[in-house]
């Protein structure tokens, strides 16, 4: 584990994004709410959160962290995927990146597994960090 005690607090922002894509009769499912297993939707924001705020859980060596905020967020961005935005925000002295992208990764994760029973296709990825605040390294910005 990195120590990270000379480090300054600061106020840290963290966007990560995944993709899941899957056939459009079952993205229509998803949103209208008649997938067999319920409302994917509310269940993958509530395991996006609950995986962000136990992300070092997951990963070997990350600082367990008291978040301030996780939000997950979903968006039709073409026929046939889902967007997945995990945002976090947390004051302190390391960043937040990993959270975010486990908020992502265990959202659809969890859309793969209630949506499964109608399509055995489905792809997720990429998931990928957008954008980061705060530390010592500065902002960063997925190029375009």
């Amino acid at each position: 584990m990195v120590d990270v005690s000379a480090k300054s607090v600061t106020s840290r922002e963290a966007i990560a994004s995944g993709a899941v894509c899957l056939r459009e009769d079952v993205l229509d499912m998803i949103f209208s709410g008649e997938l067999p297993k319920g409302d994917c939707l509310a269940t993958a924001r509530v395991a996006g959160i609950q995986a962000a705020k136990r992300t070092s859980e997951w990963i070997p060596l990350c600082h367990p962290l008291p978040l301030d905020w996780v939000q997950v967020e979903f968006r039709r961005e073409a026929p046939g995927q889902l967007g997945v935005l995990c945002t976090v925000k947390y004051s302190g002295r390391t960043g937040v990146e990993m959270e975010a992208l486990t908020g992502v990764a265990a959202a659809a994760l969890t859309i793969y597994d209630m949506a499964k029973s109608a399509d055995k296709s489905i792809v997720i990825g990429p998931i990928q960090l957008e954008r980061k605040s705060g530390g010592k390294s500065g902002p960063y910005h997925r190029p375009t």
